[in-house]
């Protein structure tokens, strides 16, 4: 089921024409986007398109070359002191899971709270173990990364994240890594925490993930937003022709 938003929320996150660029070669074009509290913002397009790039820039891990960012109304500049208290906020989960295979599973998701907010060992461990609750895998706890599953692993990095309770998830095509039958599980806790009003921004080419869970979904071509439409628009076919030629190709 859609969440419904009201037009008059004012962005959580917003960006206003980034450019990015890689010597000669423009990766972002211009892109402008809002995602308001709530909200699950899904973003597609071919390879290379920019959009794991977009997501970073969102996260301060690539610079912008131009343009401006704002989280809750505050423009963010790329400095230490900004980037750090954009992180505190801003949960990512990547492709390849990053977890630490020295660590458990449970000392994993606990790290970041203990070092970064200052939390017990015994808080951080309640925490943890009532998030991998949360995504599906309580019995992993005391499991190393290399004993559990793909998807496991990017369960445990989703906890991971939320145990800093951010304010938004961003998610870099978290299932890409993953083989096939592994990602339904993966899927499953993203939409989850989506019908539960996590705001979210997410790169993926899992359709069922989109029509399922998103508001809105972002179309991207050659480091442009091409399309920026709802859900039902955008799966009832009230797109441009290019928009369309490229969800004929992802659905057929």
């Amino acid at each position: 089921m859609q969440k419904h938003l009201s037009a008059n929320d004012k962005p959580l996150l917003e960006l206003i024409g980034i450019d990015k660029s890689y010597g000669p070669f423009k990766v972002l074009k211009n892109c402008s986007l809002n995602v308001r509290t709530g909200e699950t913002v899904v973003i597609i397009g071919p390879s290379g398109s920019g959009k794991s790039t977009l997501l970073r820039c969102v996260n301060q891990l690539e610079p912008a070359d131009g343009g401006d960012l704002f989280f809750e109304g505050r423009r963010i500049d790329y400095d230490k002191h900004h980037v750090h208290l954009l992180r505190r906020d801003i949960g990512m989960v990547f492709q390849n899971f990053e977890l630490f295979s020295h660590l458990s599973v449970v000392e994993n998701i606990m790290l970041a709270p203990m070092k970064v907010l200052g939390m017990s060992r015994a808080d951080a461990h309640d925490i943890a173990v009532e998030l991998l609750s949360k995504v599906r895998i309580p019995e992993k706890a005391d499991a190393y990364p290399d004993e559990i599953s793909g998807g496991q692993q990017q369960r445990v990095a989703i906890a991971r994240s939320l145990a800093m309770k951010p304010k938004v998830m961003l998610y870099d095509e978290p299932t890409s890594a993953l083989d096939p039958e592994m990602i339904r599980e993966v899927v499953d806790v993203m939409a989850e925490l989506s019908s539960e009003g996590m705001t979210s921004l997410v790169v993926t080419h899992e359709m069922g993930f989109a029509r399922r869970a998103a508001d809105r979904i972002v179309f991207m071509e050659s480091g442009e937003i091409i399309e920026n439409a709802s859900n039902a628009d955008f799966f009832g076919g009230a797109v441009n022709s290019r928009t369309r030629h490229f969800l004929d190709q992802i659905l057929h």
